[in-house]
């Protein structure tokens, strides 16, 4: 993705608006078992208003969907970044990568917090790598579906570049 794509992709909160386009995203047959459908998603999101459903867009393209909320339960305030899919039409061509790049700056910035969680299947390895590229780490946990936890420390991360620019110099 050249770096004009970085500067398009943005999010919009799904809506009566774009909520069919929406759930019309779908993933390639063999990932389907590792997230619920979009549809699903959106029950879940208008059953409980603590999560946020975001269409992800590049420009006016509907690529992707994430679904992110800070919950009282099982630990008081901590976020979530339950939901993440790319349409199948669009795998493959960086959006992954810089849509939790940019959700994360979003989570950081909406809810000032300094840890983020996430689950993953341990047979989803596309998954695992591009959070671990990113900087979640396995936190030995499971989630109530029997996921692995991943935990990404915005403070680590922070750190982490000023040592390596420190080195640079």
């Amino acid at each position: 993705m050249s770096k004009n794509n970085e500067k398009r992709l943005h999010f919009k909160s799904v809506s009566d608006k774009n909520r069919k386009e929406v759930e019309g995203l779908t993933v390639f047959s063999e990932q389907a078992g590792f997230i619920e459908s979009v549809s699903e998603c959106l029950q879940e999101a208008d059953e409980l208003e603590l999560w946020k459903p975001v269409g992800i867009y590049d420009k006016d393209i509907l690529i992707g969907f994430a679904m992110y909320g800070c919950f009282p339960e099982p630990v008081p305030g901590q976020l979530w970044l339950d939901r993440l899919l790319i349409d199948k039409k669009y795998q493959g061509k960086g959006y992954g990568k810089q849509a939790v790049l940019l959700l994360l700056d979003r989570l950081h910035t909406e809810y000032q917090s300094d840890i983020v969680y996430l689950s993953v299947y341990e047979n989803n390895p596309h998954a695992i790598k591009l959070y671990q590229q990113i900087g979640f780490k396995f936190n030995g946990k499971y989630d109530s579906k029997g996921e692995h936890i991943m935990e990404y420390h915005f403070e680590d991360v922070s750190s982490k570049a000023i040592r390596t620019s420190q080195r640079s110099r």
